[in-house]
């Protein structure tokens, strides 16, 4: 599971629509390797973590990922969304969107990661859905966000997950990006944190699925080498195209840190491997290795390198 997770006890937020809606469209979802980047982290130790990095170094990134969005309880004590530990309209988080629409203006596509460690979310759009996805939909709506990563790490349906995917394709259009964040070894017959069978889910919703965020560490799966990636495509139903390799950027953010040199030894390979070869993500920015805390965008650097070359 994704490790460093915050807002487990405060994830939720009433959605007060005081954003308007941008007037940025979503481009067209290109076909092609992604390098993206997950961005959960917005501050530390009370300074802000801005993402413009990614960009004014020319890194290569395609998309960022700000986690994590949560559902809570509309009858509980928190507002019904939260992005972390706050309600996504929070005062803290205004140079975060600004930041963010700059560089979709640059071509980056935002996507929103919905779930995670944080158990509820899922439940909820799975057993009150009427209550709970018009909550996800308008917030989706007042960012202008390009998509949504749904990282199911707790039980849920395969017809739950089913009628989110369609409800967001049909509400959003054929541009807006659906990707999920399956541990590595669901998409091989292996280990699962969902419930549901995800090559079930491929063969019934795979042409709305524009790819997995596969995470290939905490005991799910490695980047040391191809062999666990080589695992996915080998059963035939899922694609290259769209598996892309979840990697841990530094040691404290989970179990399973490959070191640069190894895995842009392994994406080189996969490369090679495959023509169509899905890209990389990597969990998450804040800390980014090499350059850790002061240039973390040196880890999206180092691996663009393997990837694009």
């Amino acid at each position: 599971m994704h490790m460093t997770r915050r807002g487990v006890l405060l994830a939720s937020m009433a959605l007060s629509m005081t954003a308007a809606t941008p007037a940025w469209a979503a481009p067209s979802a290109a076909p092609g390797r992604r390098l993206a980047v997950y961005y959960q982290t917005q501050y530390t130790n009370g300074t802000y973590v801005s993402p413009l990095g990614l960009t004014e170094h020319g890194t290569g990134t395609t998309h960022v990922l700000v986690a994590a969005v949560h559902l809570n309880d509309v009858n509980g004590p928190y507002a019904p969304v939260h992005l972390n530990d706050d309600p996504p309209q929070a005062a803290k988080f205004a140079p975060m969107w600004r930041d963010l629409k700059t560089m979709q203006g640059q071509g980056v596509r935002v996507l929103a990661m919905l779930g995670g460690a944080a158990p509820g979310t899922f439940q909820r759009l799975d057993t009150e859905f009427a209550t709970y996805y018009p909550l996800l939909r308008d917030f989706l709506r007042a960012y202008g966000l390009n998509g949504v990563d749904l990282d199911v790490e707790e039980r849920m349906s395969l017809a739950g997950i089913e009628r989110v995917v369609d409800a967001l394709r049909a509400d959003f259009g054929p541009d807006f990006l659906i990707t999920l964040a399956p541990v590595a070894s669901a998409l091989s017959g292996g280990g699962n944190l969902s419930g549901f069978d995800y090559e079930r889910l491929y063969r019934d919703r795979g042409g709305d699925i524009a790819w997995f965020n596969a995470q290939f560490y905490n005991g799910w799966g490695s980047m040391t080498a191809t062999r666990d990636y080589d695992a996915i495509v080998g059963r035939g139903l899922i694609p290259a195209a769209k598996v892309v390799a979840g990697a841990l950027t530094a040691p404290g953010n989970g179990n399973g840190y490959v070191d640069l040199p190894s895995l842009t030894r392994t994406v080189g390979a996969l490369r090679a491997k495959y023509g169509d070869f899905g890209g990389v993500a990597g969990w998450e920015y804040f800390n980014a290795e090499p350059g850790g805390p002061t240039a973390p965008w040196q880890w999206a650097s180092e691996v663009s390198g393997a990837l694009f070359r």
